[in-house]
């Protein structure tokens, strides 16, 4: 129990401080040049892929089998999917002129982002039970990951003229998801090799639908010249360096 207690902590501190990071980040520099925020997308999305590709999926068919892996990833995919047609998808600063409608537009990216913050929750609290390592890389790979996220939802919240603290509350609880989504993973991963199977495939084909769903064409629109591309690259090979290591 303590175990899952410290892993939904770690989960609940990545999703709060990645998003928070985004937020304090925007009231300085308001928005970041394309260059920079195509890179940091990329570099985001390919740790991301390496992670699935090289240590979440081989772990998740090592814990149980092809089928349940693939099974795993399928739901995920598709998980992630439904919420898409359901809430507002968004883009990274795609927003009205309107004034008036900033707040709005802040409000529903924080909702879209703390809906896609519970299924990453859930890949670091199965990717814990799995092993150690993974789980914090990944851990941080997500935080990295969330601080866009964080720059995108606070950007029309300061528009609209909301205050400091406000906009850096609210940007915070958007991560608040990934506290109980880790509580789940670690949970449902911590009862045997069959649910700790599935969570991983399902963890993994979660992150590879927001990689190639929100990330990568996040950095191809936001880059300046081929920064969103070398991102992707770096961050790929940086994965991989990474997960040797660790």
């Amino acid at each position: 129990m303590n175990d899952i207690l410290q892993i939904t902590l770690i989960g609940l501190g990545a999703g709060v401080i990645g998003t928070g990071s985004g937020a304090f980040i925007s009231l300085f520099f308001r928005q970041p040049s394309k260059a920079v925020l195509g890179f940091i997308l990329g570099f985001a999305g390919g740790i991301m892929l390496a992670i699935v590709l090289t240590d979440l999926l081989p772990e998740s068919i090592e814990a149980g089998n092809f089928f349940l892996a693939f099974t795993g990833l399928v739901v995920g995919a598709l998980f992630i999917l439904l919420l898409d047609l359901k809430m507002p998808h968004f883009h990274f600063f795609e927003a009205t002129e309107e004034m008036s409608r900033f707040l709005r537009a802040g409000t529903i990216l924080g909702l879209g982002i703390a809906m896609h913050n519970l299924p990453e929750g859930i890949a670091i609290g199965a990717s814990y039970v799995a092993s150690p390592a993974l789980g914090f890389t990944l851990a941080v790979t997500i935080a990295l990951h969330n601080i866009p996220e964080g720059i995108a939802m606070a950007c029309p919240l300061c528009a609209g003229g909301m205050r400091l603290r406000g906009i850096l509350l609210y940007t915070a609880m958007a991560g608040v998801p990934m506290g109980l989504g880790a509580f789940i993973g670690a949970s449902i991963g911590a009862v045997s090799p069959f649910f700790l199977s599935l969570a991983l495939g399902f963890a993994g084909g979660a992150m590879l639908y927001i990689i190639f769903g929100e990330l990568i064409p996040g950095a191809q629109n936001s880059e300046k010249g081929y920064s969103g591309t070398f991102g992707a690259v770096f961050g790929t090979i940086a994965g991989i360096l990474l997960l040797s290591v660790i």
